[in-house]
């Protein structure tokens, strides 16, 4: 069974952040980074090697600037076969002009196609990335798109509780990590 990797963006997920429940109640591992309030990509993607490195079989739950991580560690990792899905909620666009000097190290965005089956789940009223950006992310990294509507950045401000949505994508990753075991 895959052990679920998960990827908090900029700042780190707050206790009640959808991520920090499934942590807390499905006993989720979360990828701690050095510093979560000035990231660096290269460590980001340093730490999330390490990670992946520890178990046989992840799954990626990554949220805002940790989907640009899935993406970034992707297409240079070489151990990315240990990876049977990617859950990619509420990417940042950090190639926004008002983006630009606080996460320098994070452009260009990656828009290599992954490796493994992804789900991209955008809202269309996200602050931190249009809904038309996301979509072209998805396309470009051959991830399935979910439109959840008008739900922000889909983060704890959106009062999504565990977020029952998330786990049921994330269940469907499961199941095709079942059908297409060793892709």
């Amino acid at each position: 069974m895959s052990t679920v990797l998960l990827l908090p963006g900029w700042h780190n997920s707050g206790p009640d952040h959808w991520q920090s429940l499934w942590e807390a109640q499905h006993g989720h591992t979360r990828v701690a980074q050095h510093d979560w309030s000035h990231p660096l990509r290269g460590d980001w993607m340093t730490q999330l090697e390490e990670a992946v490195l520890a178990h046989d079989e992840v799954l990626l739950v990554a949220h805002s600037l940790g989907c640009l991580l899935v993406a970034a560690w992707a297409a240079h990792s070489q151990h990315t076969e240990r990876v049977v899905g990617a859950l990619l909620v509420a990417p940042g666009d950090v190639e926004r002009p008002d983006m630009q000097h606080a996460l320098f190290s994070w452009r260009p965005i990656t828009r290599t196609r992954l490796p493994f089956p992804s789900t991209l789940v955008t809202s269309r009223n996200d602050p931190y990335c249009s809904f038309i950006r996301a979509s072209r992310l998805a396309m470009d990294w051959g991830s399935r798109l979910v439109d959840v509507g008008n739900r922000g950045h889909i983060n704890s401000d959106a009062n999504l509780g565990d977020w029952p949505q998330g786990l049921a994508l994330l269940d469907e990753l499961k199941t095709k990590e079942k059908t297409h075991h060793g892709h």
